[in-house]
């Protein structure tokens, strides 16, 4: 046995501490157990002797349970006592049956400990005075930060207030917080000027779907186990939703589900699923789907940037054609068909023209998709799309044209279908309603000199909006007038500084930035006050998953230094508002800051969620009881890792019944009940896209990488991660590379118009000539910098369309010297 604490793993005792936790990072929201003991013990080997049941005096099977060191750590609470710590996936969670993620599997690593990843943490609010930070406590942060607030509302009205927030569930906020920076944000600030973490607006990035009565997330993860064809459209679904691909897809892939098929739908054909996967590049979820189903199996079309329209229309105009169409659904349940079949209309050889896939290939897309089966039965075709269109070319039309589709062959509604996005973070979205009647391009507000304070509440628009480097010059050169003004104001009052940044703001063009987040991230260097936040595990949160799967994360240790709740942070400001105006006797803004009076994240929750509604959930009835049919943490806590989907129908007893599939009853989100086509032409690229095509040579695709969530808040801080992209990669055609006289581990820069930024060239084979990928978001090198500023009517942008060049900067060998180069498809 050995000796050294770091090649081994504590076991956590029979009697540890056990609660449920939800993987807070991707949005298929994998189950999973924590556990923690004091860090002075430990369990034993036989299964008696541990909390996980698990005989460890012989060999454990093949996958019998996954555990490694990144799911434990040791951590320290408030009284300095030390516990062990293991987040171990739940086998009995449907979602991932006890498979774990790389993303999920080090959950663990990253809960605080003084000398572990994450001891960057913002452990108390900060505040710049000038050229140096300086800890400060809540009282005076929110003096300040409510001061401001308040001196900029009643002088200039709620416009010039500025947010940028989280709208999400998981690690960025859940059902709690996205109530309480809403309820602050909306009813009582009651300002417009608000975007959204990863777009310059505060929108949907699926109007057109909603508006066509579907709402985005409408089966269940079982429904891929189901259908006889999945359809893949701009999601690499192996990539960024590992276990929903490997928990649901793979199994229908290889044929391992066609006996519950044939139990679900008797006297259907039952087969293993066909793969159509629409995107430009080879990715991972390509090679490895051909790899479960065989080549044969899977139709890989590898479309022209941005010409995603055009193929949804041409398969709509092929069905339309050879009668494959749904004309009984069609007649009873939709209207606009006929209105659509005219706009929409688009020939093969048109089709084939516009996206660069060939007749035969659409065919064969068709067939697999939509012709009746050897039964005489409708197919079922799930449609699983993402950012690949949610951010391509004019979304809302990509999207009423996909959904028409789907609309015309019946494939939502019935098991084994749906049309759904499959999301990159969970959803926990419930806020009062936004106060503007248009929507407002925040980001050109700001470069337009507009606004006196801005709040970043768990974002970062340095590293993730588009036309990015105008956008972090303009933000910086203002935030810099502020600076100047505090650096000469020496020995001022909390209110006296509150005059002097507001001057400079409103006189002087400057902006005051402040920051809640969980570390000071790349933007903090421009910021004025950042405030500390906690995250899941430190406090209880609820959010659901891409099947609207609710769960309750619960709290099992305590927070770093004075970080708190995004919702208690924006109850504290409501509360400081409120008691500043009340003190000047104005009862009338007073009361616009009431109904904040939360002790813990359950009244938050207990506000929004349970009080307020959501859309497809009841509120609790006038009495303030409880309808039946509502969750509570007490029934969420029962519930356990596979929590209810939303929206819930009934508690039987301390059961609650959800809903697994939306429509089935023919009924759309419409006020008459039918689902809406809509006209959508192909138009080709925006000219401002067009433009950059025109006069740059390579196409800079982007997106994620398994390994690095979203910004890499936490992975910065991970060697495992950190060690193997130290810089956003640019992958790259091999014959493109050697005519740049590039190679892998070279630093090149990307330009054209709009900005420029640097990357770690990745040559591939897999990767088209003309074409590139470049990890998005990243903390070194950031695609959004060249990604041009338009948007559609909804000011949803097009991240995918941008065209720049690429030129060698330099060679560093220490990239050369320890990081791999092979190809990252596995082969």
């Amino acid at each position: 046995m050995s000796t050294n604490i770091n090649d081994r793993i504590a076991l956590p005792p029979k009697d540890a501490q056990t609660t449920n936790m939800t993987c807070h990072f991707c949005i298929v929201g994998c189950g999973y157990h924590v556990y923690k003991w004091d860090a002075n013990t430990e369990g034993g080997r036989p299964a008696s002797e541990n909390a996980l049941g698990v005989d460890f005096t012989q060999q454990v099977p093949p996958l019998g349970i996954i555990m490694t060191k990144a799911m434990t750590n040791t951590i320290t609470d408030k009284s300095g006592k030390r516990w062990n710590i293991m987040i171990a996936p739940d086998k009995a969670c449907v979602v991932n049956s006890g498979l774990s993620s790389t993303r999920g599997g080090k959950m663990a690593s990253y809960m605080y400990a003084h000398d572990g990843i994450g001891k960057e943490r913002l452990k108390t609010p900060r505040i710049f005075r000038g050229d140096q930070w300086f800890d400060t406590g809540w009282d005076s942060a929110l003096a300040l930060y409510a001061g401001l607030t308040k001196k900029i509302l009643d002088n200039d009205g709620p416009s010039g207030l500025f947010y940028d927030c989280f709208d999400h569930g998981g690690a960025g906020g859940g059902f709690e917080n996205t109530w309480g920076t809403g309820k602050l944000m909306f009813s009582a600030l009651q300002t417009p000027m608000v975007r959204i973490h990863n777009r310059p607006a505060y929108n949907s990035e699926c109007h057109a779907t909603r508006e066509m009565g579907i709402g985005e997330l409408n089966n269940s993860y079982e429904d891929a186990q189901l259908s006889d064809t999945i359809f893949c459209i701009g999601a690499n679904s192996y990539e960024t939703q590992t276990n929903y691909f490997l928990n649901h897809w793979v199994p229908n892939m290889n044929g391992g589900t066609e006996d519950k098929k044939k139990k679900w739908f008797p006297g259907e054909t039952a087969a293993a699923a066909k793969v159509i996967i629409v995107d430009p590049r080879r990715t991972a979820t390509v090679a490895i789907s051909e790899q479960v189903a065989g080549k044969d199996n899977v139709l890989h079309l590898d479309i022209e940037p941005g010409s995603d329209t055009a193929l949804f229309n041409t398969l709509f105009t092929y069905v339309v054609a050879q009668g494959w169409h749904d004309k009984a659904f069609i007649a009873k349940h939709t209207r606009g068909f006929e209105d659509a079949v005219k706009t929409n209309h688009m020939s093969l050889e048109d089709g084939a023209k516009a996206t660069g896939i060939s007749v035969a290939k659409l065919k064969q897309a068709a067939e697999w998709a939509y012709k009746p089966k050897a039964s005489g039965h409708r197919p079922r075709t799930f449609h699983a799309y993402e950012k690949g269109i949610i951010w391509g070319n004019d979304n809302y039309v990509i999207q009423s044209a996909l959904v028409g589709l789907v609309l015309t062959t019946q494939n939502v509604g019935r098991r084994g279908t749906g049309v759904c996005r499959m999301g990159g973070h969970q959803e926990g979205y419930t806020r009062p309603p936004y106060p503007g009647n248009s929507k407002v391009y925040i980001d050109q507000e700001v470069i337009n000199g507009k606004g006196l304070m801005y709040t970043l509440w768990g974002t970062n628009p340095f590293q993730t909006t588009i036309n990015a480097e105008q956008h972090r010059m303009a933000l910086r050169r203002r935030a810099q007038i502020v600076n100047e003004a505090v650096s000469r104001a020496k020995g001022s009052s909390t209110e006296q500084m509150v005059d002097i940044i507001y001057n400079a703001c409103k006189y002087q063009g400057g902006l005051f930035v402040a920051a809640m987040n969980l570390y000071p991230t790349t933007i903090a260097d421009d910021c004025h006050l950042l405030m500390p936040a906690a995250h899941p595990g430190e406090i209880n949160l609820t959010s659901m998953n891409g099947e609207r799967r609710l769960r309750l994360s619960e709290k099992f240790m305590d927070a770093p230094g004075s970080a708190k709740a995004d919702c208690l942070i924006a109850a504290d400001i409501a509360n400081t508002l409120k008691a500043m105006y009340s003190k000047e006797g104005k009862a009338d803004m007073a009361k616009r800051f009431e109904g904040f009076d939360w002790k813990t994240e359950e009244d938050a929750f207990n506000d929004g969620f349970r009080r307020a509604g959501r859309p497809g959930v009841g509120p609790i009835d006038s009495q303030g009881g409880d309808t039946g049919y509502m969750a509570t943490y007490a029934l969420l806590r029962k519930a356990g890792n596979n929590g209810v989907q939303l929206p819930i129908k009934r508690v039987d007893g301390d059961k609650l019944i959800g809903t697994e599939i939306h429509y089935a009853d023919g009924k759309f989100d419409t006020k008459d009940g039918r689902a809406e086509f809509k006209p959508a032409p192909w138009n080709g690229l925006p000219k401002r896209v067009a433009d950059q095509k025109a006069k740059h040579k390579f196409w800079i695709n982007s997106g994620r990488a398994n390994e690095v969530w979203q910004t890499a808040y936490h992975d910065q801080y991970n060697s495992f991660v950190r060690d193997r992209i130290p810089m956003a990669f640019l992958e790259m055609n091999v014959e493109d590379a050697k005519q740049l006289g590039v190679s892998g581990g070279d630093v090149v820069e990307v330009f054209n118009d709009y900005g420029s930024t640097y990357a770690m060239a990745y040559p591939l084979k897999s990767l088209k000539a003309g074409q590139t990928f470049m990890l998005f978001g990243y903390i070194k090198g950031v695609h959004g910098d060249v990604v041009t500023d338009w948007v559609d009517r909804n000011v949803v942008p097009y991240y995918k369309g941008t065209w720049g060049s690429v030129k060698r900067i330099g060679s560093v060998e220490d990239y050369k010297a320890t990081i791999s180069f092979k190809d990252r498809r596995y082969a």
